[in-house]
C-alpha cells in the first residue's frame, strides 16, 4: 500500500505506526483467506479491497471530498444510509475489529469495556486509520452504554451525532424512532447543504435496498447442502459492504451470486463431506476480526450463516419502496430498521426467533453463540439463547473471547470438541 503514503501523511495520520499495522495485515489475509482452497474466482474482488484496504475506498472518498460531498461515518446498523445517500453524502462504516487499535482506546477508557469500542476509539486517537480522518460527521446511535460514553469522546474534534434508538419496540416506539429518523435528516441537509426530497429519498431506498438483496442472494447460497463459499469469505464480502459504494457492492455481490449458484448446479462445494454446519450468533465481528471462522473453519466445521449486525441483521427485511410522501418514507425506514432484534431492546424473543429460524433454513448442525469481553449485552443473552435451543434439540456452545489471539487455542480445543460431539 505504499503508494498511498502521500495521502495518508495528508491525512495527519501516524505513519510510523500505521507501517506496523500494514505489515500485519498482508500475512493475517494469507493466512485466514488465500490458505482456502477451491475459492469462488470472484471473491478475487475483495481479496483486492482487503489487500487495500487502507488505499482503495479512501482514495474515492476523497476525490469524492473533492466534488463537495460529505463522509458520514457510522457505527451501527440502526443508522439509515437512505437518507444520507439521498442528499448525495456518502456512508462508510467506523467500528474497530483489531487488537492493535485497543491500546489506544485504554489510554482514555477502562479496560473492562468491549473492545470493539476500545478499538474504534484508539483508531482515531492513534491516527492509524484512515476512514476515521476522512468521515466529516461521526454518527452515533444509543445501543450501548460503552459506545454512548465513546461518543463524547470521538465527538471532541469531529462534529458527533448521535440518534436515541428506542429501547422496546411498542408502537410508540417505532414512531419515535421515525422522529428520530426525521431530526436526523434535518442534520443531514444542514451539514450537507442538499435538499431532500421524497424522490431523493424513494431513489436511495431502492438502491440500499438492491444492495441487502444482493447480499441475500448470496447468504441464499450457503443454505445449499452443497455449500459454495465458505463463511470466511462470506464474512469477508460482508465486513467490506459497510464501506463499499452501494451500487458496486450490489453488482459484485449479484457477480458473486452467480457464480455460487453455478457452482451449486455443478456440485462444487467448498466443505469437506460431513462438515459440521454452524451458525454463529453474538456480538458483531468489524474488519479485521475474523478469529472465530478461521478456528472453526479449520477445527472440521464450516460457517453457514451470522445472525448478527454483521451477518443476517443488515440485509434481512426491505424497506417497502412504495411510499410517496418523506413523511410515509421515514415511517418505512422506522418500521424496517426496527426490525433488527438488537441485544439492546427488552424484551428480545425476536433474536431467538430469528436463530431459530436460521438454524432451519441453513440446516445448522449447531450454534456458536460468542461474545466480545465486557459486552454485557449479548453476554446477558447467552442464558435465554443457549436454554431455548436446548430445549429445542439444537446443541450450542457458548464462548467469550477478545481481539488478542492468546486465547485461540483454548478456543479450538472448545471448538473441536463441540464440533465432534455433534451427533451425525
Amino acid at each position: 500500500m505504499s503508494n498511498y503514503v502521500e495521502m495518508w501523511k495528508n491525512l495527519g495520520m501516524d505513519l510510523e505506526s500505521h507501517d506496523l499495522l500494514c505489515q500485519v495485515l498482508p500475512t493475517a489475509v494469507g493466512d485466514v483467506f488465500l490458505t482456502q482452497e477451491n475459492r469462488p474466482k470472484c471473491m478475487d474482488f475483495w481479496d483486492t479491497v482487503i489487500a487495500e484496504v487502507h488505499g482503495i475506498r479512501p482514495a474515492e472518498l476523497i476525490e469524492a471530498q473533492k466534488e463537495g460531498r460529505k463522509v458520514f461515518g457510522t457505527f451501527c446498523v440502526y443508522v439509515p444510509d437512505e437518507v444520507v445517500i439521498a442528499c448525495n453524502g456518502i456512508v462508510t462504516g467506523l467500528c474497530g475489529g483489531s487488537q492493535f487499535w485497543v491500546p489506544g482506546g485504554e489510554a482514555v477508557l477502562p479496560k473492562a469495556t468491549c473492545p470493539l469500542v476500545k478499538a474504534s476509539v484508539g483508531a482515531r486517537l492513534g491516527r492509524t486509520c484512515p476512514f476515521f480522518r476522512i468521515a466529516d460527521m461521526y454518527v452515533g446511535e444509543t445501543t450501548c452504554d460503552a459506545k454512548k460514553k465513546a461518543y463524547e469522546i470521538l465527538g471532541k474534534d469531529v462534529p458527533m451525532y448521535v440518534m436515541d434508538v428506542p429501547q422496546m419496540k411498542r408502537e410508540k416506539d417505532i414512531l419515535k424512532w421515525k422522529d428520530e429518523i426525521a431530526a436526523f435528516a434535518k442534520k443531514v441537509e444542514e451539514f450537507t447543504g442538499n435538499t431532500l426530497t421524497a424522490e431523493k429519498l424513494a431513489e436511495a431506498i431502492k438502491t440500499v435496498n438492491e444492495k441487502r438483496k444482493a447480499l441475500a442472494r448470496v447468504y441464499n447460497c450457503r443454505k445449499s447442502e452443497c455449500l459454495p463459499i465458505s463463511g470466511r469469505d462470506a464474512l469477508l464480502m460482508m465486513q467490506i459492504a459497510f464501506f463499499d459504494d452501494p451500487a458496486r457492492c450490489a453488482q459484485m455481490c449479484n457477480r458473486l451470486a452467480d457464480e455460487l449458484e453455478q457452482r451449486i448446479k455443478d456440485g462444487v462445494s467448498v466443505a469437506p463431506a460431513g462438515a459440521k454446519r454452524i451458525l454463529v450468533t453474538g456480538t458483531p465481528l468489524a474488519v479485521p476480526n475474523w478469529k472465530l471462522h478461521n478456528i472453526i473453519e479449520t477445527s472440521g466445521g464450516v460457517v453457514v450463516c451470522e445472525e448478527m449486525c454483521t451477518g443476517t441483521r443488515y440485509f434481512e427485511n426491505l424497506v417497502d419502496e412504495s411510499k410517496t410522501t418523506l413523511d410515509e418514507q421515514f415511517m418505512a425506514l422506522s418500521q424496517r430498521y426496527m426490525k433488527n432484534n438488537c441485544a439492546c431492546f427488552t424484551p428480545n424473543e425476536g433474536r431467538i426467533e430469528d436463530i431459530l429460524r436460521l438454524v432451519k433454513e441453513y440446516k445448522a448442525d449447531g450454534v456458536i453463540d460468542c461474545s466480545l469481553k465486557f459486552c454485557c449485552l449479548y453476554d446477558v443473552e447467552k442464558y435465554s439463547v443457549s436454554n431455548v435451543l436446548k430445549d429445542a434439540g439444537v446443541p450450542v456452545l457458548s464462548l467469550e473471547t477478545d481481539y488478542e489471539d492468546a486465547d485461540s487455542e483454548q478456543l479450538r480445543t472448545r471448538i473441536g470438541a463441540f464440533i465432534e460431539m455433534i451427533d451425525d
